[in-house]
């Protein structure tokens, strides 16, 4: 049977790739060079529109642990990545223009891949199909996608495409300092749902002042053309320049959150809400930015339960268009209510270049087993390309925004070792995952 793909980015041509390895026929659907996207300006395949960096190699961190569990996996992107890599210190970056070049190569030089340019408006409706068409796009191809999404979730009140422009810091839960916060939820509604951080009138002022003269981070050509940002959406750095109380009034708004310690309730608050489904994560309720992440860390390090915070995830403001994926996907980047649809990529919620890489791998190697008749590989959460999966489709989560992978989202391994420190506790994880890795692997017959 053949699999369609639809875009040649990094998910597309990783989902390519893995789907022709393991046996299927592939068409693969790119738009450039006939039409390119307002980021995109090469003809070549797995465009690197931002940084030339894949993150850090060491397996102590968890996008190091990653790459390494798509070296096990046969990763196209991996691969091309380690042949064109520049020197980076500890992180693995590429020459953009050579590593483009080889995947482009690898992908048009493949006996079972067929390429065919020009945009696709409509998603096919018949066959095993993967769309991996990324966080622009295009609006034709983006309105068929959200008719087939509403579709699918007929009896879901809210929207199943998403076109965002912000996402609020996101924390790691140990790191939060719980003798400076406490639990509750406003006015006792919901139970302790929220971890709160509170400041005295000294640390309001001294934290908005550090808030209106922190650093902007620069904006991309094509994010200028939408200047406008929605009220629900607001920058909380131009939120706080709306005026000296107006965060009072909005997110650090004290009111109906009384400290159980003291009983009274503080001058000002940041409100922490769990992030992920093991509660090791939790975000910053409004507080969307567009401050640089050395700024973020520093005034946001100024709120003094966060001091020693471990930020998981930075916030942004940019377009994205992303797929409410808890709602419509399952773990194996199907479409829940059409199994025969895959999606890989930015747009199911997975954020980062090997992120999305690691989506089009499990993709494509699934689609493909399907093809044959075979059942999916599951990867568990003990893994992180397996924690991605499971992360983008739990469908307890609500306010679901972009993550990239991290310690957080991955299963710890249950050990009777004493840990000590942050290093040995990733470490621990590190082997764990790998090992549970190749378990899965073996066990599904990948390796044969």
């Amino acid at each position: 049977m053949e699999i369609t793909v639809i875009g040649a980015g990094l998910a597309g041509c990783e989902a390519a790739w893995q789907a022709a390895q393991n046996g299927a026929d592939v068409t693969l659907c790119e738009m450039k060079p006939r039409k390119f996207s307002t980021a995109h300006h090469s003809a070549g395949f797995a465009e690197l529109v931002c940084s030339n960096s894949l993150r850090a190699e060491r397996l102590e961190t968890a996008a190091g642990l990653l790459k390494e569990e798509m070296r096990r996996l046969g990763s196209l992107i991996i691969a091309c990545a380690d042949e064109s890599r520049v020197p980076a210190g500890g992180a693995l970056a590429v020459d953009r223009d050579a590593f483009s070049g080889l995947v482009t190569q690898k992908i048009r030089s493949h006996a079972r891949i067929r390429v065919i340019e020009g945009e696709i408006e409509e998603l096919p409706r018949e066959g095993l199909r993967i769309a991996a068409t990324g966080p622009l796009t295009s609006e034709a191809l983006s309105q068929s996608i959200a008719r087939v999404c509403a579709a699918a979730c007929h009896d879901i009140g809210e929207p199943q495409l998403h076109f965002y422009d912000a996402a609020a810091p996101v924390v790691e839960r140990a790191s939060i300092d719980m003798e400076k916060a406490y639990f509750a939820a406003r006015y006792g509604r919901g139970g302790d749902d929220y971890i709160n951080c509170p400041l005295t009138r000294e640390e309001y002022e001294a934290f908005l002042h550090e808030l209106l003269h922190a650093g902007m981070a620069e904006l991309h050509g094509f994010d200028e053309q939408r200047p406008q940002v929605f009220e629900g959406c607001m920058p909380v750095e131009v939120m706080a320049a709306r005026g000296h109380d107006t965060l009072l009034f909005g997110p650090l708004r004290p009111v109906g959150l009384r400290d159980p310690r003291t009983g009274a309730e503080p001058f000002a608050v940041v409100q922490l809400r769990q992030d992920d489904a093991a509660a090791s994560l939790y975000n910053l309720v409004g507080f969307q930015t567009h401050l640089k992440f050395p700024e973020q860390r520093r005034v946001f390090s100024m709120i003094p339960a966060l001091a020693n915070a471990q930020f998981a995830r930075y916030g942004v403001m940019h377009r994205n268009t992303y797929l409410n994926s808890p709602a419509l996907l399952d773990c194996f980047y199907r479409l829940r209510a059409e199994p025969s649809l895959y999606f890989a990529g930015q747009i199911t919620g997975v954020e980062g270049y090997i992120e999305s890489a690691s989506s089009g791998l499990l993709a494509g190697l699934n689609c493909a087993r399907q093809a044959r008749g075979l059942k999916p590989i599951d990867f568990t959460a003990s893994t992180a390309c397996g924690a991605l999966a499971h992360y983008i489709s739990s469908p307890q989560l609500r306010g679901f925004q972009p993550m990239n992978i991290n310690f957080g989202l991955i299963a710890p391994p249950v050990t009777h070792e004493k840990i000590r420190g942050r290093r040995q506790k990733y470490e621990l994880t590190a082997r764990n995952a790998l090992e549970a890795l190749d378990a899965a692997a073996r066990d599904s017959q990948f390796f044969d």
